[in-house]
């Protein structure tokens, strides 16, 4: 069962059947509780939508809530991370952080930075190193529940953060800074560790990346990262938690404007962003 955030309003998919749906407050819709049995019973007085497409008619799937994210949970972002800021002494800082029991944990974006599949994403017009990382992104309620999960889209600075961990902020938080969708997959248990992420980065036709991880590699366990989160925090709409990445390209590629992101996460689907730069 997937939701899906639209101009008229929640639709729901579900069998491969899409419905729209007469609750119409996103947020409240996120905060229920026993999601299927509350949306299965919605269906019976929706409207079927047989000519609904996921790509071009959904909007990032977020209401009020904020978007967060967590870093070095794969061992090759650890790798890159440290290669990229041991010129400025913060290598061993990631070294660290894996093998540490608090995870790293950081603000990732507002509801207005964020694209939804099929729009843009951006990067700095003062930086010259730029990624997307793929990663699996919890969907959380005000009560640090997982209540199901979507795609994000952490699009990163890397010569920014790599001039000085204290960047980091800078080099993750800007106005189009994170891509989330294309929908939300309903389901309070864990994703199969088998379950694979594949990212394909296309220029033109052409494509000049690709790679993949699968969750086996996800080295910190979604509820623990939740439950850090939630720590002296409050979320009264809920939040999206990025679960980090085990996908980073070669330190010799960087994104260009016009660059064509794709990012498919079995189950969930995949998150199409194009990239612009900043004027």
């Amino acid at each position: 069962m997937k939701l899906y955030k639209t101009e008229n309003g929640p639709v729901l998919e579900e069998r491969g059947e899409f419905f729209q749906l007469t609750d119409n407050d996103w947020d409240v819709l996120l905060n229920r509780g026993d999601h299927v049995a509350v949306l299965t019973s919605l269906t019976r007085r929706a409207t079927k939508l047989p000519n609904f497409n996921p790509q071009t008619d959904a909007m990032a799937p977020i209401g009020n809530q904020e978007v967060w994210a967590a870093g070095v949970t794969y061992y090759r972002s650890r790798t890159a991370r440290m290669e990229e800021s041991k010129d400025a002494g913060g290598g061993s800082f990631y070294d660290r952080v894996y093998d540490a029991p608090r995870p790293e944990l950081f603000f990732k974006a507002t509801p207005n930075r964020v694209a939804g599949t099929n729009q843009n994403v951006r990067i700095r017009k003062d930086s010259k190193w730029n990624v997307p990382e793929p990663e699996l992104t919890l969907v959380v309620n005000s009560l640090g529940s997982i209540i199901g999960y979507t795609i994000g889209n952490d699009m990163s600075s890397r010569d920014i953060e790599g001039e000085n961990p204290l960047y980091l902020p800078q080099a993750k938080v800007y106005s189009q800074s994170c891509g989330l969708g294309p929908g939300i997959l309903l389901s309070e248990e864990p994703l199969p560790a088998e379950t694979g992420i594949q990212l394909e980065i296309l220029r033109g036709e052409t494509t000049v990346f690709t790679g993949q991880t699968s969750l086996k590699e996800l080295k910190r366990d979604p509820k623990e990262l939740v439950e850090y989160l939630y720590r002296d925090n409050e979320f009264p709409y809920g939040c999206f938690l990025l679960t980090g990445t085990g996908i980073v390209p070669p330190d010799e590629f960087t994104l260009q404007s016009q660059d064509e992101i794709r990012i498919t996460i079995d189950g969930i689907g995949t998150l199409v962003n194009f990239v612009t730069q900043a004027n």
